[in-house]
């Protein structure tokens, strides 16, 4: 049987994770079980709503008329939630071909772009729909299938898509930094 290497696989910031590590996380001074609990308390929701809907319809052959609205808003917070994890465990999508060649100062500039890339897209996204929750609130408009404040639901847009900004940026200051060691151990 032979023993691990001493050391442990080194982790590039551009390159995927090993399999026997894939489930590691690098520290970030805003805990990851944030994104993680959002996860796990918006699926719980959708499978509560969803099963009580199924329930309500087999037996009653009707069905409670929120369900499908608040569902369909859940679903987009949770690929909000699920992008702002991606981003800050340096997840998110990226053309392999040219994030993984070339040599590892040029994965880890390619990874600092990529992050500032993400960074200034999010924040332009926050910073406008801000205005789209503006207007939601001003003009009084309201949902289409049950009639709340349509507000209630554009407002998370602008504070999760600054969110994923934040966590753009932490990844773009864990990155430098990784370059300036690299570049002092040079």
């Amino acid at each position: 049987m032979s023993s691990p290497p001493e050391s442990g696989p080194t982790l590039d910031a551009a390159s995927p994770l090993p399999p026997e590590i894939e489930a590691a996380d690098e520290p970030t001074r805003v805990p990851l079980a944030i994104e993680d609990w959002a996860t796990v308390i918006i699926m719980g929701l959708l499978a509560c709503i969803t099963f009580a809907n199924v329930l309500v319809r087999y037996f009653t052959d009707s069905s409670f008329a929120w369900t499908e609205e608040f569902s369909v808003f859940l679903m987009i917070l949770l690929a909000m939630v699920a992008g702002s994890a991606a981003v800050a465990r340096d997840r998110h999508i990226r053309i392999e071909y040219f994030a993984d060649s070339g040599s590892i100062g040029r994965r880890k500039r390619l990874a600092q772009f990529g992050a500032l890339m993400v960074a200034a897209l999010f924040f332009l996204i926050a910073a406008l729909s801000v205005r789209v929750v503006w207007d939601d609130y001003r003009f009084e408009e309201t949902s289409p299938g049950i009639g709340v404040p349509q507000w209630w639901y554009s407002v998370w847009l602008p504070i999760v898509c600054f969110a994923i900004g934040l966590r753009a940026v932490g990844l773009f200051i864990r990155r430098s930094r990784e370059r300036r060691v690299e570049d002092a151990r040079e």
